[in-house]
Protein backbone atom coordinates (compact mmCIF):
# COMPACT_ATOMS: atom_id res chain seq x y z
CA UNK A 1 0.00 0.00 0.00
CA UNK A 2 1.30 3.15 -1.12
CA UNK A 3 1.97 5.90 1.85
CA UNK A 4 1.30 9.53 1.01
CA UNK A 5 4.24 11.78 0.56
CA UNK A 6 5.59 14.23 3.58
CA UNK A 7 4.11 17.44 2.25
CA UNK A 8 5.54 19.36 4.48
CA UNK A 9 9.19 17.98 4.45
CA UNK A 10 8.88 18.58 0.23
CA UNK A 11 8.23 22.46 1.49
CA UNK A 12 10.84 22.44 3.68
CA UNK A 13 13.20 21.33 1.26
CA UNK A 14 11.66 23.37 -1.80
CA UNK A 15 13.72 26.34 -1.00
CA UNK A 16 16.79 26.89 -2.97
CA UNK A 17 18.78 27.66 0.34
CA UNK A 18 18.06 24.40 2.23
CA UNK A 19 18.02 22.59 -0.40
CA UNK A 20 21.10 24.01 -0.58
CA UNK A 21 22.51 23.73 2.75
CA UNK A 22 21.37 20.20 2.62
CA UNK A 23 23.65 19.22 -0.15
CA UNK A 24 26.53 20.78 1.96
CA UNK A 25 25.79 18.97 4.59
CA UNK A 26 25.60 15.54 2.69
CA UNK A 27 28.95 15.90 1.96
CA UNK A 28 30.17 16.60 6.02
CA UNK A 29 28.56 17.91 8.82
CA UNK A 30 29.44 21.92 8.77
CA UNK A 31 29.64 24.46 11.46
CA UNK A 32 27.65 27.77 10.54
CA UNK A 33 30.69 29.81 9.87
CA UNK A 34 31.44 27.06 7.13
CA UNK A 35 27.78 27.39 5.71
CA UNK A 36 28.38 30.79 5.55
CA UNK A 37 31.12 30.56 3.47
CA UNK A 38 29.84 28.10 1.23
CA UNK A 39 26.63 29.53 0.47
CA UNK A 40 27.18 33.37 1.01
CA UNK A 41 24.03 34.02 3.02
CA UNK A 42 23.90 36.15 6.09
CA UNK A 43 24.59 34.48 8.97
CA UNK A 44 20.64 35.33 10.33
CA UNK A 45 19.19 34.46 7.25
CA UNK A 46 21.03 31.15 7.16
CA UNK A 47 20.57 30.66 11.13
CA UNK A 48 16.70 31.10 10.07
CA UNK A 49 17.18 28.27 7.84
CA UNK A 50 18.65 25.95 9.90
CA UNK A 51 16.36 26.17 12.25
CA UNK A 52 13.44 25.36 10.05
CA UNK A 53 15.85 22.20 9.07
CA UNK A 54 16.26 21.31 12.53
CA UNK A 55 12.49 21.25 13.75
CA UNK A 56 12.38 19.24 10.32
CA UNK A 57 14.06 16.74 11.86
CA UNK A 58 16.11 17.00 8.45
CA UNK A 59 19.34 18.05 10.56
CA UNK A 60 20.60 17.95 14.03
CA UNK A 61 23.09 20.07 15.60
CA UNK A 62 26.26 19.17 17.67
CA UNK A 63 28.29 21.77 20.15
CA UNK A 64 31.40 22.00 19.85
CA UNK A 65 33.04 24.46 22.38
CA UNK A 66 31.29 28.03 20.56
CA UNK A 67 30.80 26.76 17.74
CA UNK A 68 27.42 24.54 16.81
CA UNK A 69 27.61 21.63 14.00
CA UNK A 70 24.93 20.59 11.88
CA UNK A 71 25.18 17.41 10.14
CA UNK A 72 22.28 15.66 7.92
CA UNK A 73 20.06 12.72 9.26
CA UNK A 74 20.16 10.15 5.79
CA UNK A 75 17.41 8.36 7.21
CA UNK A 76 14.75 10.92 6.57
CA UNK A 77 16.25 11.62 3.22
CA UNK A 78 16.03 7.89 2.70
CA UNK A 79 12.41 8.12 3.94
CA UNK A 80 11.09 10.73 1.84
CA UNK A 81 13.00 8.79 -1.02
CA UNK A 82 11.04 5.54 -0.40
CA UNK A 83 8.33 7.46 -0.32
CA UNK A 84 8.57 8.28 -3.93
CA UNK A 85 9.67 5.21 -5.05
CA UNK A 86 6.63 3.86 -3.52
CA UNK A 87 4.68 6.80 -5.65
CA UNK A 88 6.57 5.99 -8.95
CA UNK A 89 6.43 1.86 -8.61
CA UNK A 90 2.00 3.06 -7.99
CA UNK A 91 2.26 4.70 -11.41
CA UNK A 92 4.02 2.21 -13.01
CA UNK A 93 1.23 -0.01 -11.99
CA UNK A 94 -1.24 1.99 -13.00
CA UNK A 95 0.05 2.97 -16.09
CA UNK A 96 -2.85 1.28 -17.53
CA UNK A 97 -5.98 2.10 -15.33
CA UNK A 98 -8.13 4.61 -16.97
CA UNK A 99 -11.12 5.65 -15.33
CA UNK A 100 -14.00 6.11 -17.78
CA UNK A 101 -15.46 9.48 -18.54
CA UNK A 102 -19.12 9.46 -17.38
Amino acid sequence: MMTSVDTELIRVLADPLRLRIVTLLARETLCTTHLVEETGARQTNLSNHLRVLREAGVVETEPCGRFTYYKLRPDVIAQLAGQFTELADSARTAAENKRACP
